[in-house]
């Protein structure tokens, strides 16, 4: 496969440890190589999916035995709505590695193939008793969004109902986690509720990971216009000798959903990849 440019500044030194003693298990020039796409794939995943997934396709091809290759490939793949060939990976990590960590984001692969009920399973499962706090957060994200493509709103809304939700302190999930019950809430025609909990979500979101500002302002009748369009009235306005009524700036907000990470991309003759496959479409 041909390889793609590098970035000048990407050493490869940039990638978690955890990450670097799985490649030491590889020749060093190899694993140097391999480093550098990996840091590509989490450097562009989030602005370029589709380059991200390039650079994951590259590492695939060159370190197909290494467990965070398969977990980069797979969230690559993910980013670009590509849920068999995430899935796929994600199993292949899992195991490699027999790590839990990935069961959430492989119940949502099932969400995307559309099949709800598959993640449902998963979402009571044994293995959700071995995720971290972080991780049965997302599985009940996950859980609610299954009840949501079958229809069921408001067993969407009980299933997010918990002491997490409940609680005043603010964690790396706590936004997305209002922002989601907010959300269902609004879909069952709960306007005051789902109000409530924007508002809730806009406090807890301190990166912009959510756009609980946005979707607030929109409850409230709050019109955001666009900068440039602003200064193109203006401009228009001056020229017509007439004033322009001011117009509020422009409002923006990064959006997210749930978890997503890195890449993936899998050639005809990547080792172990037919298996794979095969245990995706049985599924």
């Amino acid at each position: 496969m041909k390889r793609l440019p590098i970035a000048e500044d990407v050493t490869g030194e940039e990638i978690d440890k955890d990450v670097r003693q799985e490649l030491q298990s590889l020749p060093k020039t190899l694993a140097e190589d391999v480093a550098k796409n990996l840091v590509m794939v989490a450097r562009l995943i989030d602005e370029d999916p589709e380059g991200a997934y390039g650079y994951s396709r590259v590492a695939l091809r060159l370190a197909s035995r290494v467990a965070a290759v398969r977990e980069a490939a797979g969230f690559a793949a993910y980013a670009n709505q590509k849920y068999s060939e995430a899935l796929a990976e994600f199993r292949a990590a899992r195991r490699m590695t027999g790590n839990v960590d990935l069961w959430p984001v492989m119940a949502d692969c099932e969400r995307g193939l559309g099949r709800p009920e598959k993640a449902l399973d998963m979402a009571g499962a044994p293995d959700v008793h071995k995720l971290d706090k972080a991780g049965q957060v997302e599985m009940r994200l996950v859980a609610a969004g299954a009840r949501r493509d079958m229809g069921q709103l408001d067993a969407a809304i009980v299933t997010l109902q918990s002491p997490e939700l409940a609680s005043n302190s603010v964690q790396p999930w706590t936004a997305r986690l209002r922002y989601a019950y907010a959300d269902a809430l609004l879909a069952a025609g709960r306007v005051d509720e789902a109000r409530e909990w924007f508002a809730k979500a806009v406090e807890a979101d301190r990166d912009g990971s959510t756009d609980a500002s946005d979707r607030l302002a929109e409850l409230d009748g709050v019109e955001f216009v666009d900068a440039l369009d602003d200064e193109e009235a203006e401009e228009i306005s001056a020229e017509s000798g007439s004033e322009s009524e001011p117009k509020p700036e422009s409002k923006s907000e990064s959006k997210s959903e749930p978890e997503v990470a890195a890449a993936a991309g899998v050639e005809a003759d990547v080792q172990a990849e037919d298996e794979d496959e095969a245990e995706a479409e049985q599924d």
